[in-house]
């Protein structure tokens, strides 16, 4: 049995030849008081002695901890290539989760580096090469891949929550919770925010005009952009553009037959243009909610099925020039004009934007990036080796991912939750947008941002201005794609290393299959369920890694500042939408909002979710990657990252309204919040 110090004895020995780092995991439970023991190989397959990690003065392998220990091998026993670790069972709390040990020689600067990632089963001795990262046709440990494989499939176990919707994670499993860290940090931040709020005569009962919530507003629930602009056509037309839910608007290329306009209503607001005209030079835009119609909420609550057309001036803004509340036409369902009653005409905005807050949730943000990314996260686990190039790319994407789903699960989607009770739709017309929509979502279209754009007619700069979402977030979809055309290009350097790669092949059938075939049940995968190029690999992880971090970052961030203010975004409204044009009253508006108590819910739940509570993009708090390739490649992201950074500082310095919401610093890794 070789002998090993700890760093801080009084009695190192002076001759130690290496240095054995090991960080525990901070995940529930992964601190460990059981005996660990591990075995050094060097590169010529030479096994050093047997080493107890144990210092009888400090309690080793605490979660979140790095533990050091000086060890002694033989003379020239040279780099370690390999580890071999096992514990036993000792203690009341036994298990272990290892996120890395690293091996460093006592008298050199260089180290050999083994990212574990994993729990580490008693008795079980798990050996693990340089890197663990290793394609499963190459891994000369094939047998215990597998089991570990097998493990995770009992642990990371799916289930339709609601049926017609994604497969999520059954049972929510040890690995994925908060760490106590993260836990701590919103604590925080909600006590902050509660005792911010604490404001006399504002809490219940309803507002006598919307202006009423200024005194809500101080240092920490600063007042949020809509309160400033919420009147102005300007802002509407902007909303649509560089807010939280900027991925509906689409070129229009013919009027459809159940939007009532003629020339005659809107060529006035067109600068002269008759609509074909104005269709033939690029300039008229539409939003169509019509999938909207009849649509059943919680409580039986109206919202409407809207119909808007935008159209761009000579000055370069967008601007509304013709909204429909509801999907068939009709003498109680007339098209509103911005020369209607200005109060009408703002009221018919927002009853649009009450739509559109809708869609906004339930698609935007809770479909399309928080479902859509628990559902390749389970399915990742289920397919991939913690030992796969590809997992150890896409892991810090699923960061406290299934964590947060299932804590709005209960909290924010339940029945009599914040949806049920804040929001028009409730939880039920929340459940029927998506079962709607979600069906004809694809990965390679609407989860592929340069596709998505072409396919709504929006990709041209010069066609579209101002729409600062599509032109950072861009930037940031081609770096992403670059890091990962370098991990897959460095993983599979031949053909048959990808048609070989049985596990990726697994992975990529789970994506496309159905639930009842234990997958994902995602349209538009590229390969439809086999990865045949580097291409159509390269084209599955860019839009994953994107719509986990920047898809989500342009959905949420911006939250407060659209919802924060009742009148601006209007999550529920009550009464019945305008089925004529006759003038209306500031009091129609006042008896159309929310709450006292609804709209600071509403600002609260806006606020947290604002938060910025992770790393932002390419600084890991988790490191995944310490392989060559990988390595490089992250590398090339940061610096990739901050000249994105610095091109977006200068495009707000030129922008009549800054857009900070996709700035690197301020995207976080994964959808954490």
């Amino acid at each position: 049995m070789g002998k090993i110090f700890s760093k801080n004895s009084p009695k190192v020995p002076e001759d130690a030849t290496h240095i054995v780092t090991v960080k525990t995991g901070d995940c529930k439970g992964a601190g460990t008081d059981a005996n660990v023991k591990i075995i050094l190989i060097n590169g010529e397959g030479k096994n050093s002695d047997e080493f107890d990690l144990d210092a009888r003065w400090r309690d080793d392998f605490e979660r979140g901890r790095e533990d050091q220990f000086y060890v002694k091998c033989e003379e020239n026993f040279g780099r370690v290539a390999k580890i071999e670790m096992w514990r036993d069972k000792k203690g009341i709390l036994d298990n272990w989760y290892v996120d890395w040990v690293k091996v460093q020689h006592a008298n050199a600067d260089d180290h050999a580096f083994f990212p574990l990632n994993r729990w580490l089963a008693p008795y079980k001795r798990i050996r693990v090469k340089e890197f663990d990262s290793v394609l499963p046709q190459e891994d000369d440990d094939s047998e215990r891949r597998k089991e570990e494989l097998d493990e995770k499939r009992l642990k990371y176990t799916t289930k339709v929550k609601v049926a017609g919707l994604l497969p999520q994670i059954a049972s929510l499993p040890d690995d994925e919770i908060f760490s106590h860290e993260y836990q701590s940090d919103l604590k925080k931040l909600k006590k902050q925010l509660f005792i911010r709020i604490t404001v006399k005569n504002v809490t219940t009962g309803r507002w006598k005009q919307p202006e009423d919530i200024l005194p809500v507003y101080n240092d920490v629930l600063t007042k949020p952009i809509g309160f400033s602009h919420w009147r102005n056509d300007f802002a509407f037309g902007r909303q649509r553009l560089v807010h939280c839910n900027p991925i509906w608007i689409r070129r229009c290329d013919e009027i459809p037959e159940k939007l009532a306009v003629t020339d005659e209503m809107i060529k006035p607001f067109m600068e002269g243009l008759s609509i074909s005209e104005a269709i033939g030079s690029k300039r008229l835009f539409i939003i169509d909610y019509s999938f909207l119609k009849d649509l059943e909420c919680t409580g039986g609550r109206i919202i409407p099925s809207p119909i808007a057309l935008f159209f761009v001036t000579s000055s370069k803004a967008l601007l509304p020039i013709a909204i429909q509340l509801f999907a068939e036409p009709s003498e109680t369902n007339p098209v509103f004009l911005p020369n209607d009653h200005h109060v009408t005409w703002q009221l018919v905005k927002m009853w649009f934007n009450n739509a559109d807050a809708s869609v906004h949730q339930a698609c935007t943000h809770l479909g399309f990036t928080h479902l859509v990314m628990e559902a390749i996260g389970v399915i990742t686990h289920r397919s991939l080796s913690p030992s796969h190039p590809i997992f150890r790319l896409l892991a810090p994407h699923f960061l406290y991912l299934m964590a947060i789903n299932s804590r709005a699960l209960e909290v924010l989607v339940s029945e009599g939750g914040w949806v049920d009770t804040c929001m028009s739709i409730g939880r039920t017309g929340m459940f029927n947008i998506l079962k709607r929509v979600l069906p004809n979502w694809r990965l390679d279209v609407q989860g592929t941002l340069p596709n998505d754009l072409k396919n709504r007619g929006v990709e041209d700069p010069e066609v579209l201005p101002n729409y600062h979402y599509r032109d950072d977030a861009l930037l940031l979809y081609d770096v992403i794609c670059k890091y990962a055309t370098t991990v897959v290009k460095g993983t599979y350097d031949t053909p048959e290393k990808l048609a070989n790669d049985y596990e990726l092949q697994e992975w990529a059938r789970c994506l496309s299959d159905s639930p009842e075939k234990d997958g994902a049940g995602l349209n538009g995968v590229p390969g439809n369920g086999k990865f045949s190029t580097v291409d159509e690999l390269i084209g599955t992880v860019t839009p994953i890694i994107f719509l986990g971090s920047v898809g989500h970052a342009a959905a949420n961030f911006s939250q407060y500042d659209d919802y924060g203010f009742p009148g601006n975004y209007p999550a529920i409204m009550f009464g019945d939408p305008p089925t004529d044009k006759s003038p209306r009253t500031e009091k129609d508006i006042i008896d159309t909002l929310a709450t006292k108590k609804m709209s600071l819910d509403t600002l609260l739940i806006t606020r947290l979710l604002s938060e910025k509570a992770t790393n932002p993009l390419g600084d890991f708090e988790v490191q995944y990657q310490y392989d060559r390739v990988g390595t490089k490649a992250i590398s090339e992201l940061i610096k990739d990252l901050e000249k994105v950074g610095e091109i977006i500082d200068k495009r707000n310095e030129k922008r009549a309204y800054p857009y900070a919401y996709l700035h690197p610093n301020a995207i976080p890794n994964a959808i954490s919040i």
